[in-house]
């Protein structure tokens, strides 16, 4: 047995040195060479995911921004000179036709408010069950035409049938005060970009405003021209990337990044270095380039004078009417005349046209109802008057399909100061499809629309951002109501807030409103 081990040792050690030093080195002999897989070699191991499993990481993947540009009609009206115009899309019958992503509600809530009765004054009005894509396909390519459109508009608003609309309610005592605060985005930009830094993580469909550019446009004479016409353009593209209008002050925010795909790497980002803006109003006509990283505004001088006979305001209130903005729809009328006597005081006295859009959401009476622009001011408050808190349910409220409205479905005069002020407590359902508040945001400075966005009571981080968003885009205001105790609303009037601001004033909210319509009138007066 011994033998048999010492002959078998021999042998191994035999072969151990017939191995070369560079044989063992390279390991050949050693080790089997990969063999090529081929369709008849089975395979050793197989992924277990599908395309249903495992789900997308996170589960909601992030929305990618839309970089078409927006679709809009250019403002066109000559007018408001109309009695008061309604039209209603039902959140009745869009629930019922299917929608997803919103809590079933009662039928009873929206019934009951459906079968109330009309005063006697009650204006002409429409009443339209509307799918999303309906609602979408009411805007047409820019630019366009728009006066056969606007007149088929008011046309549709003046000859729709009666729709059945809210008791007015008891106006709140005058006493109630309440104050506010207001930042401006744009003037402390560095502070806007550090909060929207401590903010990256909101689930919001953001756009990269962290570069910008100031547009300037003056006349022969060097006064700011209001209400040009600015498209932005790539070298050698006709079509542009990005339209707008110049404010009251004659000037205009460009963020290239918003409406422009960024490719560090691309041909098309290397061209893009150099952008053309063409300008014009009226027959007057002129461009200039944009470098991409200059620190100094974009000047453009146009011909001819701008001259203003009597300035013209649009003034839109954009109001979430659910159930829990009771208490600001109520102080909203109560100051409501004191407002509109102080801005029709204003230097040179403008010509001013008012119009009202409120919202709910799906399952409601209504998801949105729209008041078109009137001259009627008596008209106008009885309309607001009748506005009634009620309905909603879970936190987003439909503030997409509402400034979709605001945007492409009022009659926008030309040559006026367009400005909306939207009063909310909620952020938008962004799971629902369809309108985007921040494609219309840029559809809204394509029309030269200003948003003032006022966070109620109640208004959570994610709404802050989107509000500001959408006011720093159209270069308006984020205003927040403030108490003497920041974390009670019942607390009383005050200066404290729960939002992420700094550097803020406060003043009662009605006086904040004419301030800043004022502002925009004062250099439209100047001008």
């Amino acid at each position: 047995m011994n033998l048999k081990r010492l002959l078998a040792g021999l042998a191994f050690v035999s072969a151990l040195a017939a191995c070369t030093v560079p044989d063992v080195v390279s390991g050949a002999g050693l080790w089997h060479e990969p063999v090529a897989r081929t369709s008849t070699t089975p395979a050793l191991w197989s992924p277990p995911w599908s395309p249903a499993w495992p789900p997308a990481w996170p589960n909601t993947p992030e929305p990618q921004a839309d970089f078409t540009p927006p679709r809009f009609e250019p403002p066109s009206a000559a007018h408001c000179q109309r009695a008061p115009t309604t039209r209603e899309v039902s959140g009745v019958q869009i629930q019922q036709q299917g929608a997803s992503g919103r809590r079933d509600k009662q039928d009873s809530d929206a019934s009951r408010e459906m079968a109330k009765t009309e005063a006697a004054t009650k204006p002409t009005t429409e009443t339209r069950s509307s799918t999303r894509s309906d609602m979408v396909a009411k805007a047409a390519p820019a630019p366009m035409p728009a006066s056969a459109l606007n007149a088929a508009r008011e046309s549709a608003f003046r000859s729709a049938p009666s729709a059945q609309t809210e008791q007015p309610t008891p106006t709140p005592s005058r006493s109630a005060v309440v104050t506010a605060g207001v930042v401006d985005d744009n003037a402390d930009f560095g502070e806007y970009l550090a909060y929207r830094q401590r903010n990256s993580h909101q689930p919001v469909r953001d756009r990269d405003i962290s570069e910008r550019y100031l547009l300037e446009v003056t006349d022969a004479e060097g006064r700011p021209v209001h209400d040009a016409e600015v498209a932005v353009q790539r070298p050698g593209v006709v079509a542009p990337v990005m339209w707008a209008r110049t404010d009251t002050a004659g000037r205009v925010w460009l963020h290239p990044r918003a409406f422009m795909a960024s490719d560090a790497y691309s041909t098309q980002a290397r061209n893009d270095l150099t952008l053309g803006v063409a300008v014009r109003k009226g027959s007057e006509q002129a461009r200039a380039t944009l470098l991409r990283g200059q620190t100094q505004a974009v000047q453009v001088r146009l011909g001819g004078q701008t001259k203003v006979q009597r300035p013209r305001l649009d003034l839109v209130f954009m109001v979430d009417a659910t159930g829990s903005m009771g208490n600001e729809i109520g102080k909203l009328k109560a100051s409501m005349r004191a407002m509109a006597d102080q801005i029709a005081q204003l230097p040179g006295q403008p010509d001013i046209c008012y119009g009202l859009v409120a919202y709910r959401d799906r399952g409601d009476a209504f998801i949105t109802r729209t008041h078109d622009l009137t001259n009627d001011l008596g008209a106008f408050q009885n309309l607001l008057s009748r506005v009634q808190a009620d309905g909603g349910g879970d936190t987003p409220e439909a503030l997409n399909e509402a400034l979709h409205e605001v945007v492409h479905g009022l009659s926008w005069r030309t040559a006026a100061a367009r400005l909306v002020v939207l009063v909310a407590d909620a952020p938008p359902h962004l799971d629902y499809g369809g309108p985007q508040y921040d494609t219309d945001m840029q559809a809204a400075l394509a029309k030269g629309i200003k948003l003032f966005t006022v966070g109620a009571s109640g208004l959570d981080p994610v709404g802050e951002y989107i509000f500001r968003q959408m006011a720093q885009y159209t270069a308006g205001r984020f205003v927040f109501l403030t108490y003497k105790d920041a974390a009670n609303p019942t607390s009383g009037p005050g200066t404290q807030t729960v939002h992420d601001v700094k550097n803020y004033s406060v003043q009662t909210l009605d006086k904040l409103i004419v301030r800043l319509v004022g502002e925009e009138m004062a250099r439209l007066v100047k001008s």
